[in-house]
């Protein structure tokens, strides 16, 4: 039998840790990696056309299926490419293995051609970033960067020379055990009791949930009846939490709806539950605040606590639940509740009004359409900028459908990818990339790989042909708009040329027929939308200070032309309500 080299040694360790598929373009330095994919069984070598893409891809895997997930850059400008996308891995607490391949080890330091640092240069955006110098190195510092990625759930990355690669790997190496999922973690009793001591004390309280939230749904809504709370969301937290919630508020910040901003301002007792939403212009600062959150580093950033909660969000609550007492007065709940379908009944209207007729079509439309036809489990991949506000407005989560954007990051051109990495989990299960025409435009090429690998994921294009978002941020600080419009070509066209479906949609009576058609076609599909640029009206409560630093700021000018299908959940809840 022919003794391994390192490269087939790290592929068989990415294996056992459960990677099924490395994003990346090849290269020589990369080549003795990849070849070792080739010849191993249960990994495959996805190509894609830009490594920025192999990053978001890779990331949006790691979300999906809560796995370790990898990518690949060949030496200096390849792995270079992969910086952004592991941002957004790392700051979205996706687990992802990074392998950013090296120039030949003897050359390192002597300014070799396409010479940089990765060990250095991806230090901000990962656990760990480590450089193998040596065979005897490889397999545990391998290990180290798996463990790093899965237990912190961020990216952990190996830069790794060609030459190092093609060596023999070392006789007798170690088999390790690799730890592969996280454990839960549930608070000490002396912060438990404190926590129920604030809770039995306040006659108000509103829960404000994040992404941390996820798996919980339950015992949110058990405590949220239990003390008769409104539950606000983040963005991130929506898919998690909004869905057959009886006592659900919306959500706060610019891109939020609803009563979740009184909801949060009015109680005695406001409890962050999973959350590091950074906006603090949108939280209070009279009120008693705890804050429960798996890392302790997140504990306190984004306002003063009265008391910090390190635990997991699920097991903190079932240890409330079984010890907290039971409120009867749910006058604040319901104030709350009548509060959200009123604000959402003002803005209902301008949606429904001629929107069936009106050209350029309203982004709205588009997006309560697109909520009414995808499947119940669909995934929904998100362009930052305006698409995030169509998302947030008009998604309809039920605990089956994702929800996955560059929510942290805020990078552009990251649905695609995203998309990419989400397909590749499962063909037969629908993705829809809600692309901006300036995302989808800063990596189109990677819609090829849609077409090489017939990866069946539907592109819905809101085609403005500018940079909406951006335009939205200079109105606010009393600029012109400069340089955010697009000449955009026929991306229908476009995706009809490289052998996909595409279809063109300029009037309202043509989208319906066009989603159907591009839904139930077996491969990659476009659906361009050339959408109204100008839909666009000022919300109550938003101040300048709320928009101070604010990176998807959308300022004073917001979109409140409809809220799609949470008004009918609004009208619901409101019916639970008791009369007098």
């Amino acid at each position: 039998m022919a003794k391994q080299n390192v490269a087939e040694q790290f592929v068989d360790i990415l294996v056992r840790a459960g990677v099924q598929r490395m994003y990346g373009v090849v290269g020589d330095s990369l080549n003795p990696v990849v070849d070792a994919i080739r010849r191993t069984d249960g990994i495959e070598w996805i190509q894609v056309r830009h490594e920025e893409t192999a990053a978001f891809a890779a990331g949006a895997e790691a979300q999906i299926t809560g796995r370790l997930a990898a990518c690949a850059g060949s030496c200096g400008p390849g792995n270079l490419h992969l910086i952004n996308g592991l941002y957004d891995a790392h700051r979205s607490m996706a687990p992802v293995l990074a392998l950013a391949s090296h120039i030949p080890s003897g050359e390192i330091g002597l300014g070799f051609f396409q010479e940089t640092h990765p060990d250095r240069l991806f230090t901000e955006c990962s656990h760990y970033s480590e450089l193998i110098s040596n065979p005897q190195q490889m397999p545990r510092v391998l290990q180290t960067a798996i463990q790093h990625a899965i237990g912190r759930s961020g990216v952990g990355v190996i830069a790794l020379p060609g030459d190092i690669a093609s060596l023999p790997a070392p006789e007798k190496s170690v088999e390790h055990a690799l730890m592969t999922a996280r454990p839960t973690v549930r608070p000490g009793d002396g912060e438990i009791e404190k926590l129920v001591r604030l809770i039995d004390e306040a006659d108000k309280v509103t829960l404000f949930c994040g992404s941390g939230t996820a798996g919980a749904h339950a015992e949110v809504m058990e405590f949220a009846g239990r003390v008769k709370a409104p539950v606000g969301h983040a963005l991130r937290g929506k898919e998690w939490i909004q869905y057959d919630n009886p006592y659900d508020v919306g959500m706060s910040g610019l891109l939020g709806y609803g009563a979740a901003y009184e909801a949060t301002h009015e109680c005695d007792l406001l409890i962050l539950l999973g959350t590091d939403f950074p906006y603090n212009a949108f939280l209070p600062d009279d009120v008693k605040i705890v804050q429960v959150d798996i890392r302790p580093e997140h504990l306190g950033r984004r306002s003063k606590l009265d008391l910090a909660v390190w635990g997991d969000a699920r097991e903190t609550l079932r240890a409330l639940n079984s010890r907290v007492k039971v409120k009867t007065d749910r006058r604040f709940l319901d104030r709350m509740l009548k509060k959200h379908a009123d604000a959402l009944e003002g803005v209902v209207k301008a949606y429904t009004r001629k929107v069936e007729k009106h050209t350029p079509i309203h982004p709205e439309y588009v997006a309560a359409v697109l909520d009414e036809l995808a499947d119940e489990d669909a995934v929904f991949t998100v362009d930052t900028g305006m698409c995030n506000v169509w998302a947030a407005r008009y998604l309809s989560p039920n605990g089956k459908r994702r929800i996955i954007g560059s929510f942290s990051h805020g990078s552009m051109a990251n649905a695609l990818p995203q998309a990419i990495g989400a397909q590749f989990t499962d063909r037969n299960r629908q993705v829809v990339s809600m692309s901006g025409d300036g995302g989808f435009s800063m990596l189109m090429g990677d819609f090829l790989t849609l077409v090489q690998y017939d990866l069946p994921v539907k592109v819905v294009l809101f085609n403005n042909s500018a940079l909406g978002m951006v335009e939205l941020e200079m109105l606010v600080s009393g600029l012109p708009s400069y340089g955010t419009t697009n000449r955009n070509p026929d991306f229908a066209a476009i995706a009809r040329a490289a052998g996909a479906f595409g279809v063109r949609v300029e009037k309202p009576k043509q989208l319906t027929s066009a989603l159907k058609d591009a839904f139930r076609h077996k491969g990659p599909a476009l659906v361009d939308v050339v959408t109204d640029p100008n839909a666009l009206s000022i919300p109550p409560k938003i101040s300048a200070d709320m928009v101070t630093g604010f990176a998807l700021s959308a300022g004073k000018i917001v979109l409140d032309g409809g809220v799609g299908r949470m008004i009918q959940m609004a009208r619901s809840n409101l019916r639970n309500v008791p009369r007098p």
